[in-house]
């Protein structure tokens, strides 16, 4: 195996092969627009060309269909499983990152109008409300999954993180109305 850096999208890519068996990278795309790209946004388009590395670094090995659509199927290594074991093995000293465009709109807020600041406040309510009954659904119909539930402690994260913006955005809301 090569000493070539490997990238949290590495990560999601090995992560998502191992968890889900041979996958495209249609398959990882939607994977992970239903799980960790609520969290964890990145250009897709590294979907495609991150698995072709991962190959080439005997992490991933594919196998194309012989007819038909000719797809790419990957799956893992066991190098690949080993490197991902050793990455999750090892503490994050990263600080969580958030990138609002609404908090850098209200940094910015000196210079807009006052209904524009209202204006933003209700528009991040309804959001935030709205990712909430998202997460809270999916709550809801993963609760009896056993074999998922490690899955599903992030998604606890999440929800507390989306009351803390809509309890900011609601007390903003009615200082400034």
């Amino acid at each position: 195996m090569s000493t070539a850096k490997l990238t949290p999208t590495s990560y999601v890519v090995l992560g998502m092969v191992s968890m889900r068996g041979p996958s495209t990278s249609y398959d990882l795309k939607r994977a992970v627009n239903r799980s960790v790209g609520y969290f964890w946004p990145f250009p897709h388009a590294q979907l495609y060309s991150e698995p072709k590395r991962l190959v080439d670094l005997g992490l991933l090995e594919v196998q194309q269909e012989e007819a038909g659509r000719r797809r790419q199927l990957y799956s893992a290594t066991p190098a690949g499983v080993d490197a991902l074991k050793s990455w999750l093995s090892e503490p994050t000293t990263e600080q969580l990152q958030v990138r609002d465009v609404a908090e850098l709109k209200l940094f910015f807020a000196e210079f807009a109008k006052p209904e524009d600041v209202l204006s933003l406040a209700r528009e991040q309510i309804k959001q935030h409300r709205e990712r909430i009954d998202v997460y809270t659904g999916m709550q809801e119909m993963f609760k009896d999954r056993e074999d998922i539930a490690d899955r599903m402690v992030p998604l606890g994260l999440g929800l507390a993180m989306e009351h803390a913006a809509l309890d900011f955005w609601e007390k903003l809301e009615k200082e400034r109305r």
